[in-house]
């Protein structure tokens, strides 16, 4: 039981951030794709809250669990991507890039959210309410992990290398032949990713920006 109790509490204290954190950020990408006239990820009913329509086995769960009990130096997840039908956008070179931002967007929103809940619970006034020790540990352990983990997806998506959300907005932005160039690698998109995790050079990428983005909300 000494060493059940406390698994059992972190793998809490990270479940519901990393389940909140991927289901907005792919119902922010169905959202912002129906508004730009695509009802792909609406017929599909994948504009719902319900996670059991967004969890991925192996994204959801397995993963996050992977990296969180082998004590990884970066956590995220994903859930299944919404299904989005750029033929259908009103501008579909324009609107591919705020589908892809929105996702991103959502993550950095939820941790904007959580950083201020975060100094609102630890801020004097508020610890002299009654709350007790122990709740207010659980809290400010539960906002410390929704904002660390909103803070890797978003950086974590966002970069340049399809079919990241940061590939998705470079190939908008780009012009025609350095974006065409870039969707080719698309293929191969996770194998880079992968090799760029196991190498240690992921870490070295994100743990600055990720550094920066919560010393500035925090």
């Amino acid at each position: 039981m000494e060493v059940v109790v406390p698994l059992l509490q972190k793998l809490a204290l990270w479940t519901l951030p990393i389940l909140t954190a991927v289901v907005l950020h792919e119902l922010a990408h169905g959202y912002v794709a129906y508004r730009l006239g695509d009802p792909t990820a609406a017929q599909a009913g994948r504009l719902t809250l319900n996670p059991i329509a967004h969890v991925d086995p192996f994204g959801t769960v397995i993963l996050p669990a992977i990296l969180l009990f082998s004590g990884s130096p970066f956590l995220f997840g994903y859930a299944k991507p919404v299904p989005v039908n750029f033929r259908n956008l009103d501008e579909p070179r324009r609107d591919m890039v705020l589908v892809a931002l929105a996702g991103p967007v959502m993550n950095f929103i939820l941790a904007g959210v959580s950083a201020i809940l975060l100094k609102f619970l630890l801020s004097s006034y508020f610890l002299k309410r009654g709350i007790s020790p122990t709740s207010a540990l659980m809290i400010i352990q539960l906002l410390h992990s929704c904002l660390l983990i909103n803070v890797s997806l978003a950086v974590f998506n966002m970069l340049p290398v399809p079919p990241l959300d940061g590939g998705r907005v470079a190939t908008g932005i780009l012009p025609r032949t350095p974006a065409l160039a870039l969707a080719r690698l698309e293929p191969y998109g996770m194998l880079i990713i992968f090799l760029l995790m196991t190498s240690g050079a992921l870490d070295h990428i994100l743990r600055p920006m990720k550094a920066f983005l919560i010393g500035t909300l925090l």
